[in-house]
């Protein structure tokens, strides 16, 4: 997806063009692409036709030293491929328009308009993000320097490369919805995330075979987003990533959610080792074409969904880990919880806006059970004032209603549950 700002079109001197209000704008655009290359060349009309077997219409009074169009940074296609509502599973497929379908929509004017301030809001999401890794990256730098390693094994290096993989597993995702200004979002998450894992690796809280091969997976994930991203990466290679992130994110998280609950469960490594051969079979059947097409539509969803149930199991973590020493909570810091809320909080309207489930169900999830939830807890064992909670919680519900009434009036429907509707259902 491309980043854009908001356009303005203004048409002159085309009274006798009859063109459809529906697709007006579109038109108007291609005509005068399409006039100025005849002006400009008439020897070679019969290259280029607007119609089946007719060429667009010359007018006498039109001159190509005279201005009859003026654009403002437009964007149509980018907006028209994020309008068309898809079905859950097909979260992470790109919308219809790419393989050249007609979008049909009304109210363009608003939705042009709202399509501009999401992307913004989703952009403005890397500033609470950064200031939530900052602190921690200075702090690790100023005990490195003071030659203070030791306080730098408080920072679990596993959890941070949990993280690392879950951010790299969205960064593929959005890279493949061409989605900008969340690919910045994860990008920025992988690159603080791994300062960190660097850090951690000089003070020796992580090992260094774990560590360079980290390096290696970080700088390769990198590279192939961008390359996919820009258009010049093979197929296969990609698809060869996407299996990789699939059998890692599909290994670790249910390793993760059973470590939680350690020690009143057994220390095992056995959900791992049995989910890597589960995803493992899983994605050779799909390449084999064993699976039905459903199946290896479900399969190519796996790492987008995995990555966004490892960030949702966060705050499930979190608060057992409150549940079982409520005296942790007084380490937990209000301000980080209240960013983490509106980090997330600012991606509500644009999941919503393009119908995207999961990229919804997970920045929902995070910003009211990690980010409000975390609140609720330090509330609750009298950590913050309830001045505070009531800010936090004004702010949360204020915010979802008016990204539900938003969306609701820019598609021109009667009521917010048939947005949520097309979300989970698809249109």
């Amino acid at each position: 997806m491309f980043s854009f700002s908001s356009s303005v079109l203004y048409i002159q001197d085309f009274p006798s063009l009859n063109i459809p209000s529906k697709t007006k704008m579109a038109s108007s655009i291609i005509l005068a692409a399409a006039n100025k290359s005849l002006l400009a060349a008439p020897s070679q009309c019969h290259s280029f036709s607007l119609y089946p077997r007719r060429p667009p219409p010359l007018h006498s009074h039109s001159s190509p030293s005279k201005p009859f169009l003026h654009l403002h940074s437009l964007s149509l296609t980018s907006l028209h491929r994020r309008l068309i509502p898809v079905p859950a599973l097909d979260s992470d497929v790109p919308h219809p328009l790419d393989q050249g379908s007609t979008v049909k929509v009304k109210n363009n004017s608003r939705k042009e308009e709202w399509d501009f301030w999401t992307a913004k809001f989703s952009a403005g999401a890397n500033v609470p993000f950064l200031l939530l890794q900052m602190p921690q990256i200075l702090l690790n730098a100023k005990n490195l320097i003071s030659g203070n390693k030791t306080a730098l094994l408080a920072v679990p290096w596993l959890a941070m490369l949990t993280g690392l993989l879950g951010n790299l597993s969205l960064l593929s995702y959005f890279a493949k919805k061409r989605e900008t200004e969340v690919i910045v979002v994860q990008t920025l998450g992988v690159v603080s995330i791994y300062v960190v894992i660097a850090q951690l690796a000089m003070a020796e809280a992580m090992p260094v075979p774990y560590f360079m091969a980290t390096s290696v997976v970080v700088a390769t994930g990198l590279l192939l987003n961008f390359l996919n991203y820009f258009g010049m990466l093979n197929a296969g290679i990609w698809r060869f990533w996407e299996d990789f992130i699939t059998v890692c994110g599909l290994s670790v998280l249910p390793q993760v959610m059973w470590s939680t609950f350690v020690p009143y469960i057994p220390n095992s490594i056995l959900p791992g080792v049995i989910s890597f051969v589960t995803a493992v079979a899983a994605v050779v059947m799909a390449r084999i074409g064993k699976l039905s097409e459903k199946g290896v539509k479900f399969v190519g969803a796996i790492s987008g969904w995995t990555a966004t149930l490892l960030f949702m199991w966060m705050p499930v973590s979190q608060m057992w880990t409150n549940f079982l020493n409520p005296d942790n909570i007084k380490g937990l810091s209000a301000f980080s919880m209240l960013l983490a809320m509106i980090g997330n909080g600012l991606m509500i309207p644009r999941a919503l806006f393009i119908r995207d489930f999961m990229w919804f169900t997970g920045s929902t999830w995070a910003a009211v059970f990690y980010g409000y939830g975390n609140i609720l807890c330090m509330y609750y064992f009298n950590s913050i004032s309830g001045k505070f909670l009531l800010a936090a919680t004004a702010s949360l519900v204020s915010w979802i209603g008016m990204a539900l009434w938003r969306d609701t009036v820019v598609y021109g429907y009667s009521s917010p549950l048939r947005s949520l509707k097309e979300l989970i259902f698809g249109s």
